[in-house]
């Protein structure tokens, strides 16, 4: 709860950063719609933890979750169809969604019941899509050493590609698919970077998968 309240607090900072920082959401966009067009076309998909809707709104997504009423009413703004919720326990009946994204699990509590419950959620063979900074690549590596001094980042959990791979199979997912973007360090990022396949270079890394 009381990451909640940071971000409630917290909004314009929040839209600020996509405003500074403004060629890497453009990146990290760009990573995201590579996975996303790997999917058929009109299906119906959420966002959870959509934070202010930058996201969704740019990706066609018209609903998700977000437990923040400050960040969910500008989400709105943004033509989003926002329901109050928690990731760990999502306010849809199973076999709702043709695809589930992900692009803030460091600010997860339980990421283990968030995704079983995109699991759930899911139709059969319905795909999850998760954007998240590797914890071995530099960005968050400066996150984690400044965290202390950090608004949104000082309770943030951070994951390897090795631990996100064990935690989607637990969670009842296969054929993971990956890519990855944001080369070199943050505010060294002055150019919309292009998607590579894989991981191991990109800050940011974008794993689709299949639900079983």
């Amino acid at each position: 709860m009381g990451q909640i309240a940071i971000f409630d607090k917290h909004v314009a900072t929040y839209e600020k950063w996509y405003e500074d920082y403004r060629e890497v959401y453009q990146s990290e966009l760009l990573a995201i719609r590579e996975q996303l067009a790997k999917l058929p076309e009109n299906i119906r998909g959420i966002e959870v933890g959509l934070g202010t809707g930058r996201f969704a709104s740019e990706l066609g997504i018209k609903e998700g979750v977000e437990p923040s009423s400050a960040m969910a009413e500008k989400a709105i703004n943004r033509g989003i169809e926002v329901i109050k919720g928690f990731a760990a326990q999502l306010p849809y009946g199973d076999l709702q969604f043709d695809f589930v994204l992900f692009v803030t699990v460091c600010h997860l509590d339980e990421m283990k019941f968030a995704l079983k419950e995109a699991n759930r959620v899911l139709k059969h063979k319905g795909s999850i899509l998760i954007g998240f900074l590797d914890k071995d690549q530099n960005i968050a590596k400066e996150y984690i050493a400044k965290r202390h001094r950090s608004t949104f980042f000082a309770k943030a959990n951070f994951y390897t590609v090795e631990r996100i791979v064990t935690l989607l199979k637990e969670a009842g997912f296969k054929d993971l698919e990956f890519n990855q973007t944001l080369f070199g360090d943050l505010d060294e990022i002055k150019e919309v970077q292009l998607p590579k396949i894989g991981y191991g270079e990109g800050s940011f890394v974008v794993v689709k998968a299949i639900k079983k």
